[in-house]
C-alpha cells in the first residue's frame, strides 16, 4: 500500500517557531503484490495441466511423393455406405451406389440419437464392434495389463486389419450446419468406424434428398 515518508525538520534552528512537517516522498509497498503474482502463477499452472485441449483428430491422406498418376482405392459397393447430412438436423442414407440416374433409389431418413445413426452404424460395425469392446473388457477386468498407449495401438490395429466393417462416405447437403460434422465425426468415433471420408454431394444425391425431405425446387 501507499506511504509517505518524510522528517519533520523543516523548523530546526529557528528558536520558537512554529515547525512545519516536511514534504514526503511516497512509495509503494510491493510485498502484498508479492503474494498475488505467486498465487497467480500457481492457478495458471494448475489450470493449463488439468485443461484438456479440445481437439478433433482427423486423419488425412498420406501425400504423393511423386507426380505420377495413381488410381484410387477401390471401394466395394457392398460395404459402402452413403451417409447425406441433411436439412433441420437429419441424416439420410443409403447402401451402395447409384447404377440407374433415373431410378434413384430411396433414402433412409434418421437422426443424430443414439437410436438413430448409431444404432444403423452399430449394426453394420458389429463385428469390429465386437473386438474392440473383447479387448476393452479384458483391460477392465485385469486379464489383460497394458498401458493406455498400448490399448489405443491396439485397437488401430484392429481397424487396420477389418475388411467385414463398412466404408462410410459422408456427404453434406447444403442446408448442413457445422455441428452436423462436428455430431458425425463423434458418432463415428463412438462407432468404432474403420474407414469414413468426407466427400461432395452429387446432384442427384441432392436431388434424393429433397424428395425425401418433402423441399420443393423453389425452396432451394
Amino acid at each position: 500500500m501507499a506511504q509517505v515518508g518524510g522528517g519533520d525538520d523543516s523548523g530546526k534552528g529557528k528558536g520558537k517557531g512554529k515547525k512545519r512537517k516536511g514534504r514526503g516522498v511516497p512509495f509503494i509497498d510491493m510485498t502484498p503484490m508479492v503474494d498475488l503474482m505467486c498465487l497467480l502463477i500457481t492457478f495458471f499452472m494448475l489450470t493449463t495441466a488439468f485443461t484438456k485441449s479440445k481437439v478433433m483428430e482427423i486423419v488425412l491422406p498420406e501425400k504423393i511423393q511423386n507426380n505420377e498418376q495413381q488410381d484410387g482405392p477401390r471401394v466395394a459397393a457392398s460395404r459402402t455406405v452413403n451417409v447425406i447430412l441433411g436439412p433441420d438436423n437429419r441424416i439420410f442414407m443409403y447402401p451402395g451406389r447409384v447404377e440407374d440416374f433415373n431410378n434413384l433409389p430411396p433414402l433412409t431418413a434418421t437422426d443424430y440419437s443414439a437410436e438413430g445413426i448409431r444404432r444403423l452404424l452399430l449394426e453394420r460395425n458389429a463385428t469390429l464392434a465386437r473386438k474392440i469392446n473383447a479387448v476393452e473388457q479384458e483391460v477392465l477386468t485385469g486379464r489383460l495389463q497394458i498401458s493406455r498407449d498400448s490399448l489405443a495401438s491396439t485397437i488401430s490395429q484392429l481397424k487396420r486389419e477389418d475388411d467385414t466393417g463398412p466404408i462410410v462416405l459422408i456427404k453434406a447437403y447444403k442446408d448442413a450446419t457445422y455441428g452436423n460434422f462436428v455430431d458425425i465425426m463423434d458418432e463415428m468415433n463412438i462407432c468404432g468406424l474403420a474407414r469414413y471420408t468426407f466427400m461432395k454431394i452429387s446432384w442427384y444425391e441432392e436431388k434424393m434428398v429433397e424428395t425425401a425431405a418433402g423441399i420443393s425446387p423453389s425452396e432451394t
